[in-house]
């Protein structure tokens, strides 16, 4: 499954090859309860075909009608505001007075898209530059750290897998779960030293090593965009990775398991491995949030779900005495 900007830049390159003009449409800053954040895409055909969404449907009428109109510029790109008095943002549908400042390029360079969509294929990460006054356009090698700035004249957005997850165990759950993050923008590595269950790996665009886990974790250098969690059942495996885990800057650490198995992974944790109930409050196990999940696509909705919650710093519900994973 593509990221949004894949599939934004998948269009526009398609558009190209048709020779049809279409304009792309960068959220460079919101105020207020805005439905899309910063940096979200809308790509728009000449004839009104829509891809992306810098709004969730409020303002993407009026964009698609100027569009249709010719009311888009012609080459330098520009900034285009919605919603900065409460009468316009009852107009656009905007919610709770909610405003956006989008960048608009009328004519992009299909050329140095199609550099990006290649450069993001291979797992970069990319900085992308718009100068307004200038209406100069560039692309250069993108960190971890690196954010999106937006000064009134400047625009500068990152792309390409910002965060990380590390999956021990390539079985099913994984199979289902790994898509569904990288839609979300995960680069997503899959340890599996069991030859048998790796060899049966098939996602495409992830990356199967076959090191224990905890030199997976350790060879990755984490860091707090990392999200880890274990899935194969066999504490061989799983506390290898809670051992490193734990204790490193991740921002998610999950296991799946029942009640009963978690509770003794606890255990086993602070009686042999001296963890203290603190660090263990770390550990989001049973795994995933409690929806009721049993079979392997539901469980991978439970996990990404939580695994979003977090990384949004979103209040997680009281789980379910109930609740298990299998």
């Amino acid at each position: 499954m593509e990221s949004v900007d894949l599939q934004v830049l998948e269009a526009v390159r398609r558009w190209s090859a048709e020779e049809r003009r279409y304009a792309l449409v960068t959220v460079a800053h919101t105020w207020g309860s805005a439905p899309r954040p910063p940096g979200s895409w809308l790509a728009i055909r000449d004839d009104g075909m829509a891809v992306g969404s810098v709004s969730g449907g409020c303002v993407e009428d009026d964009i698609i009608a100027r569009m249709r109109e010719g009311r888009l510029g012609e080459r330098q790109p520009f900034l285009l505001t919605y919603g900065v008095t409460q009468d316009e943002a009852a107009r656009y549908g905007l919610p709770c007075g909610g405003a956006l400042e989008l960048v608009v390029e009328p004519r992009p360079d299909p050329a140095q898209l199609d550099e990006l969509a290649a450069r993001l294929q291979r797992g970069e990460l990319v900085l992308r530059e718009v100068a307004l006054g200038a209406g100069v356009i560039t692309l250069r090698d993108a960190s971890r750290g690196d954010s999106l700035h937006w000064d009134g004249e400047l625009l500068r957005t990152v792309h390409g897998p910002q965060w990380r997850l590390l999956l021990v165990g390539a079985g099913q759950i994984a199979a289902y779960l790994a898509p569904m993050a990288q839609a979300l923008g995960y680069e997503v590595i899959v340890c599996e030293p069991r030859e048998e269950y790796g060899a049966t790996w098939q996602v495409p665009g992830t990356r199967l090593v076959t090191t224990m886990p905890d030199d997976t974790l350790l060879a990755m250098q984490p860091d707090a965009r990392c999200a880890v969690v274990a899935l194969t059942h066999d504490p061989k495996l799983d506390d290898l990775l809670l051992l490193e885990a734990l204790r490193s800057p991740v921002f998610y650490v999950g296991a799946v398991g029942s009640r009963a198995n978690d509770a003794r992974r606890r255990e086993r944790l602070m009686q042999h491995f001296d963890f203290s109930s603190a660090e263990l409050e770390r550990l989001y196990g049973p795994v995933g949030l409690p929806i009721g999940s049993h079979t392997p696509p539901e469980i991978a909705v439970a996990i990404v779900a939580e695994i979003t919650a977090v990384r949004n710093g979103a209040p997680i519900a009281q789980r379910l005495a109930n609740y298990t994973l299998l």
